[in-house]
């Protein structure tokens, strides 16, 4: 029994993991988070299949665009997808091949001011 079924089997049976030296123990209300998300997707896969098996009229998840957005020529798996929200072949994948309308240099700023926040000393009221 691998790792990930061995941890869903003690989920299941509502106990927790034997505590490894040099290791993390799991907490009980982690067990009962981990349980009630594995009983959520287990719903979720029995009524995903109840659904395939009602026949082609059944919803049918989103899938990935398969043609490029410039040329229209069939991508497959092999498509490139940009910031702007489409799919290009591989000869219209960058920024000056498709007209891109992302700002770049906007997300640049952007990312640099989140991770470099502004750092003020405090004022000394009294210097002697």
């Amino acid at each position: 029994m691998c790792s990930k079924c061995y941890r869903d089997h003690l989920k299941a049976t509502d106990m927790v993991a034997p505590a490894v030296e040099g290791k993390t123990t799991v907490k009980a209300d982690d067990v009962a988070n981990l349980a009630f998300n594995l009983k959520t997707s287990l719903s979720l896969q029995d009524h995903s299949a109840a659904g395939a098996a009602k026949g082609p009229a059944a919803e049918t998840p989103a899938k990935k665009p398969t043609r490029c957005m410039a040329c229209k020529k069939k991508v497959g798996l092999l498509g490139f997808a940009c910031r702007c929200g489409g799919t290009f072949c591989s000869l219209h994948r960058y920024v000056d091949g498709h007209a891109c309308d992302f700002d770049y240099k906007k997300a640049g700023r952007e990312k640099i001011a989140q991770q470099n926040p502004l750092v003020v000393a405090p004022k000394i009221q009294n210097k002697i």
